[in-house]
């Protein structure tokens, strides 16, 4: 592979990373509980995406395209998840709001690191337009007679770079903002909005499987 041709993979990366997507929505809404949680559900959103690049360098995400049935089962489950996802979250705010607890009143609902991590890895693992996003755009810069496999794997870890330094950016910068619009009426709509927003993407994802 040339400069030139590392540098058009990384621009087209980053144009990736910058259109909001589940992964995006999700890291914001753990983020406002806890930045390191956030910057984590980047990190398992990127290894899950070298997972992706090295199912396409293995040649296995090529079954997902030509099995219709495959990929509407896994869209329909990545579907599923971001509801449940949204749900949960939406849940968990009006049942601190009831207890009346202080700290949760005051600040949003904290997960681990762990926690976030697995769920930036099983977002992005049930997202197949990962594994079709490689399979159409990273075959077409593998040079002739190059080692297919290792290939795949060097843009798959840049494509993952690319996108977990976007991502931490947006958990550090949304942690920011919620600490300095850290009021009990404020933090509740955000919370309530950005679960509202992740269930509304998992029922369009299912939509969308249901349709196909």
């Amino acid at each position: 592979m040339t400069l030139l041709s590392l540098l058009a993979f990384a621009g087209l990366c980053l144009l990736l990373s910058l259109t909001p997507g589940p992964d995006t929505f999700l890291v914001l809404r753990i983020a406002l509980n806890r930045a390191a949680a956030g910057v984590a559900a980047a990190a398992g959103s990127a290894s899950a995406a070298i997972v992706w690049a090295g199912l396409v360098g293995l040649g296995l995400a090529a079954i997902l395209e030509q099995s219709a049935e495959v990929f509407r089962w896994v869209k329909i489950a990545g579907g599923i998840y971001l509801v449940y996802l949204g749900v949960s979250s939406f849940l968990k705010t009006r049942k601190a709001a009831r207890a009346g607890m202080t700290e949760g009143a005051d600040a949003p609902l904290r997960y681990s690191k762990r926690a976030g991590f697995g769920a930036g890895s099983l977002s992005t693992l049930l997202n197949p337009k990962v594994g079709l996003f490689y399979l159409a755009v990273v075959p077409q810069f593998i040079p002739h007679g190059g080692n297919t496999f290792a290939t795949a794997m060097i843009l798959g870890a840049m494509e993952a770079a690319i996108g977990f330094c976007y991502l931490a950016v947006v958990a550090v910068v949304a942690y920011k903002a919620m600490k300095w619009l850290r009021r009990p009426k404020v933090n509740s709509t955000m919370e309530r909005a950005s679960s509202g927003i992740i269930a509304v993407l998992g029922v369009g994802v299912l939509a969308s499987g249901a349709a196909s």
